[in-house]
């Protein structure tokens, strides 16, 4: 596997991100059409969009917005396909994006990952977050959602906003000191 720039992808290698998108997140992406527009969306010169490449077929990608002046970099999106998760496949990706933030003078990446499947997936989901919010964290239990895997790379919970996908689904911030 080798992890290069989207920019390199041809039109064939961003339909397959396209697909991937979309099915990892079809509550953000319900279609292809969707997922395709994200990535071309995404696509301009001061982001940085990595893929994961197995025999020139694309098997996850993610990208790193820049913000606060270049100082803090948000992972959008990380996807990887459903035959190729828990094989390390998101680790090294979102490893060469933390790297490039590095590179690019960042000093903390993070993450939103909402909780907003069915009837929740994290201890966050369906609770009063207003009531000892930091309890509540120092409690937190991922469950099956992506905070997990953000969890075991070293972020730590660094904000949580209530009620952000409707009624007791959450959007919980992971962040990561890159210095």
């Amino acid at each position: 596997m080798k992890i290069i720039s989207m920019t390199q992808l041809n039109r064939s290698q961003l339909m397959q991100a396209a697909q991937i998108l979309t099915e990892s997140i079809p509550i953000g992406w319900p279609t292809f059409q969707h997922a395709l527009d994200e990535i071309h969306k995404l696509l301009t010169p001061e982001n940085t969009l990595l893929a994961a490449i197995e025999d020139d077929i694309v098997v996850g990608w993610g990208g790193i917005l820049p913000g606060y002046n270049g100082n803090v970099f948000e992972i959008h999106p990380l996807a990887v396909r459903s035959d190729k998760r828990r094989q390390g496949v998101g680790r090294a990706i979102v490893k060469a994006l933390e790297d490039e933030a590095r590179k690019q003078g960042g000093l903390t990446i993070f993450v939103g990952a909402d909780d907003e499947r069915g009837s929740g997936e994290t201890s966050f989901a369906n609770v009063d977050l207003y009531n000892d919010l930091p309890g509540k964290i120092v409690s937190f239990s991922p469950g099956t959602h992506q905070s997990g895997f953000y969890l075991k790379l070293g972020y730590k919970i660094i904000g949580v906003m209530p009620d952000a996908n409707g009624i007791g689904k959450p959007d919980i911030f992971l962040g990561k000191r890159l210095w």
